[in-house]
């Protein structure tokens, strides 16, 4: 069974599939968000013939959370009985070449937040945080659908404020491609579970100084809904060939 974590704007993901039962946060002792685009439920089902638990929505550590309970929904799906997780977002892009509208699957994080939900628990190892396997299945997956999907480097930050133009030239000097507030401190948690992980991020905007837009949650909730569906095909079709 795989588990999905779904970032703001997210939601439509959680359409296509044949649902189960849904789980409410607050049933399974968890924080719900505070945050427009994170409803905060589980749901049992099926997405592409393949058994997944979702769990739509997430809170963060700017809403004030601990970082063990920002990641207590990714034990809770552990304790399901999930064999792997897929982490989804919302993101920024820094990199020229990756326009909003599009999606990036992670090749590595940077983790900028400060803080980890395994403070006191053994060490893990990152060094290869993200799958490579399963991204090798995404990969060929969205060349077969003719899916742009890029690979990069993403940063998390804290939040909730965005990222100033001088600190996006920082983090494009550190390697970072994507920057957003979330996803780091739930790979770091499922890897110390021995989960395998793979992450997308849904590139909703440009990030600060990139632009002379002003940044938006309104833009980055639509841009997500827009995006949705070919997310929903790649998933499909990868989900649907294992079991």
């Amino acid at each position: 069974m795989t588990g999905i974590v779904l970032g703001s704007g997210l939601g439509p993901l959680a359409d296509a599939v044949v649902v189960h039962r849904e789980v409410s946060f607050a049933e399974a002792g968890l924080p719900a968000s505070t945050v427009p685009g994170h409803s905060g439920k589980f749901i049992f089902g099926n997405l592409g013939g393949a058994p997944v638990v979702l769990m739509k929505g997430r809170v963060h550590l700017y809403e004030g959370h601990a970082p063990r309970a920002v990641t207590a929904g990714v034990r809770w799906l552990a304790e399901q009985g999930i064999g792997r997780l897929i982490l989804t977002n919302a993101a920024g892009t820094l990199n020229p070449d990756f326009q909003p509208g599009t999606w990036m699957m992670f090749s590595d994080h940077l983790n900028l937040t400060g803080t980890s939900p395994l403070d006191g628990a053994d060490f893990v190892d990152l060094s290869a945080a993200y799958d490579p396997a399963w991204r090798d299945a995404f990969r060929n997956a969205a060349l077969a659908l003719a899916m742009p999907l890029h690979e990069g480097v993403y940063a998390g930050l804290r939040g909730p404020q965005y990222e100033t133009p001088a600190e996006i030239r920082m983090l494009r000097t550190l390697g970072a491609d994507a920057v957003g507030m979330s996803t780091v401190l739930e790979t770091i948690q499922a890897r110390s579970l021995g989960l395998p992980v793979v992450a997308f991020s849904c590139l909703t905007n440009w990030a600060a100084g990139i632009s002379a837009a002003p940044l938006d949650h309104h833009e980055v909730l639509e841009t997500g809904k827009q995006s949705a569906q070919a997310m929903i095909g790649l998933l499909g079709k990868v989900l649907g060939g294992q079991t």
